[in-house]
Formats: C-alpha cells, sequence, structure tokens
C-alpha cells in the first residue's frame, strides 16, 4: 500500500512538472520579443537543420532564447516544414510567429507595414527608409508622388492628395519596387477593401465616399477599440447635426505634420493655427482624411451608433486608451477634470523619472 502512494505521488509530481514545462513552453513561444534586425533580411542556407536554423535567429536576435522552441520543434513542430529562404522578421515578433515566417520560405522581398493611423507624412518617411533608390528618394520628392491622384479619381474626384487610400497593411515588395509601384499598391488595396455596397450605404447618409473616408480617419485616430469606433462616429454625426465644432486634437497634429513642425507635443498654438483642418476653429468636416483608414474605422463611419452624446474623454480609471462617452456638459466637464488630473500625475512622473536618470 505504501508502495502504490509512492507511485501516486511520484505520479502527481511528473504531471506537475510535465504541466509547468508545457506552460513554460507555451508562455515563451507566445512573448513577443523587440529586435533590432526588422528592416534587413535573415538568409535561412539550404540544408539547414532546426537546430542550426534556431541558433542562427538567435545569434541575430530574432528569437530571445533556444531551449523552449527547440523543445516545441522536437516535441509537437514538424521541422520538416522549416524551408530556406531570406526572410524579414517584423518586431515585436514572438517565437511562434518565427515558425510560422519559416514554413513560407520567403525569397528576397522587403515588407512595408504602414499602421493604421498613419498619415501621408510617416508613409513618406517609412518608404525612404525602407526603400533606398538609385539615385536616392527624400521624404519630399514621394510627397509629391502621393499627390498624384490618377490612381484614385474614378474613385473620389474631390481627392487633392493619397491621404486616406493608402491602406494600412503589412506588404511585401521585390527588390527594386520603385515608390510608384508601392504607392499604386497600396491605393489598390484599399479599392478591394472597399465595397460597393458601401457606395450606396455611403448615400443613405447623405455623405459621398470622401466624406465617409475623412470621417474614418477621425475615427482611427480618436480611437483603437473596434467595439467604441461606432459610438465615436454617432458623436461626430451628433454634433454636425448640431453645429458644433467637432474640436478633434488630432486635426491640429496632421497639421503639424503638413507644416513639417510636429514635435510630438501638441502645443496651444496648434490649436489655434488657422487652418480649414483644425476642427475646433472650423465646423464641419475637414477637407479630407488626416490618415490611413482601416477597414474598422470605415465600416463605423457608415454605421455609427445611435446615440445623444456629444463628448468623449479618456477613461482614466482604465488607462487602456478607451474612453467614457457624455450627452450633458456638465457629466463631460467632471470628466475632463479627472483627466486633467490624470494628465498632470502622468507628466510629473515622467518630469521625475528624467531627473532619475
Amino acid at each position: 500500500m505504501k508502495f502504490i502512494k509512492i507511485l501516486f505521488v511520484l505520479f502527481f509530481i511528473a504531471v506537475l512538472a510535465a504541466g509547468g514545462v508545457s506552460y513554460w513552453i507555451y508562455s515563451s513561444l507566445n512573448k513577443p520579443h523587440q529586435h533590432a534586425k526588422a528592416n534587413q533580411h535573415i538568409e535561412i542556407p539550404k540544408g539547414s537543420n532546426p537546430n542550426e536554423i534556431i541558433e542562427k535567429l538567435a545569434s541575430q536576435g530574432i528569437l530571445q532564447s533556444v531551449l523552449p522552441t527547440q523543445i516545441y520543434i522536437r516535441s509537437f513542430g514538424d521541422a520538416s516544414k522549416l524551408r530556406a529562404g531570406e526572410y524579414q522578421f517584423d518586431s515585436p515578433i514572438t517565437p511562434f510567429q518565427v515558425l510560422k515566417e519559416l514554413e513560407k520560405g520567403e525569397q528576397r522581398t522587403t515588407k512595408l507595414t504602414i499602421p493604421e493611423g498613419y498619415t501621408r507624412f510617416d508613409i513618406a518617411k517609412r518608404i525612404v527608409e525602407s526603400f533606398p533608390q538609385t539615385p536616392p528618394t527624400g521624404e519630399k520628392a514621394i510627397l509629391n508622388l502621393m499627390d498624384d491622384v490618377s490612381f484614385i479619381k474614378d474613385f473620389d474626384p474631390q481627392a487633392k492628395n493619397l491621404e486616406g487610400y493608402m491602406f494600412p497593411s503589412t506588404y511585401n515588395f521585390p527588390k527594386g519596387a520603385t515608390v510608384q509601384q508601392i504607392i499604386r499598391t497600396t491605393v489598390e488595396q484599399f479599392k478591394k477593401v472597399w465595397k460597393p455596397e458601401w457606395n450606396d450605404r455611403a448615400k443613405q447618409l447623405g455623405r459621398t465616399p470622401h466624406e465617409i473616408v475623412t470621417i474614418a480617419s477621425l475615427i482611427e485616430t480618436e480611437s483603437k477599440f473596434d467595439a467604441e469606433r461606432a459610438i465615436v462616429a454617432s458623436v461626430i454625426n451628433n454634433r454636425l447635426a448640431k453645429n458644433i465644432p467637432l474640436g478633434i486634437d488630432q486635426t491640429a497634429v496632421y497639421i503639424a505634420k503638413m507644416q513639417n513642425r510636429w514635435d510630438g507635443t501638441i502645443n496651444k498654438s496648434d490649436l489655434e493655427v488657422d487652418s480649414p483642418y483644425n476642427t475646433r476653429k472650423y465646423g464641419g468636416i475637414p477637407p479630407g482624411p488626416i490618415s490611413s483608414v482601416s477597414e474598422s474605422a470605415l465600416e463605423a463611419a457608415l454605421n455609427p451608433a445611435k446615440t445623444d452624446y456629444i463628448f468623449y474623454v479618456l477613461n482614466v480609471e482604465k488607462n487602456d486608451g478607451s474612453h467614457n462617452f457624455y450627452s450633458s456638459a456638465a457629466d463631460f466637464e467632471r470628466g475632463k477634470a479627472a483627466y486633467q488630473t490624470w494628465l498632470e500625475q502622468q507628466r510629473r512622473e515622467k518630469r521625475e523619472e528624467n531627473n532619475n536618470q
């Protein structure tokens, strides 16, 4: 009987150990790792075995540790799926995502990632960094190419440039791709995402596609949560219906970028600048989009929630980028006061941190 108890205890310990190891492997494989090689190609030569591949990626800083990835491949993965090729690995990236990339067998291409909410100025800078041209092409020259609206004229005859129409996504371009090819591809992707029935929906709302994309860009820069984007859209529509200026500070950021003076901080002077994009100074919708737009933001612009909200402010209790929404000015002022107190505390802590460095 005593022997059976010992066996049971040993079995129980073994089960716990196995569970602990499994959890460690799972956590390690799904932990994002930041590295400095996102804009470089890593070559995996033909004939490389799994250990050689993993050790090379660890030496390049793509993988933070070797052992959990090796254990996973030996115990659960299929080493035969790992293929030779030339890879660019996003940063941050998890080991599991690295293994998925290695199953594709990529040849020399260059990745261009356009995050949601990027402006054409941000995109131009990223193209310069990722696609060196001969002779060199600067940001100003690329922005001039983005003024060519022939790519989008059939969709938006009002467009003055391609802002809002270069779809945010990750693209793979062959070596030697021209800037024109890159820009055209991003616009074509926007057209693929835009559904034909959305033209009818825009008409039902009394909007042109140009206005929908512009509103979507405001939503894009104001909220990162899909669940609240339709509510943000309702606030925009409610304020427009009441002839209340939108007061969206991201339009001030956009003006600063247009004037090549954005320093990362919204100053009082930015909020007072005289520009049709200044939604504190001028009512209505801005003249055009202020950023790239995702499908989610477009859906929200086309399908705003039905609310009586006309204000919103960051939810400082959650501190996750979400918002509180208000229909009365008094409630909004209380929420705004809480936000300003929180903001001053954040600034104070930042100053103390900088002083201690």
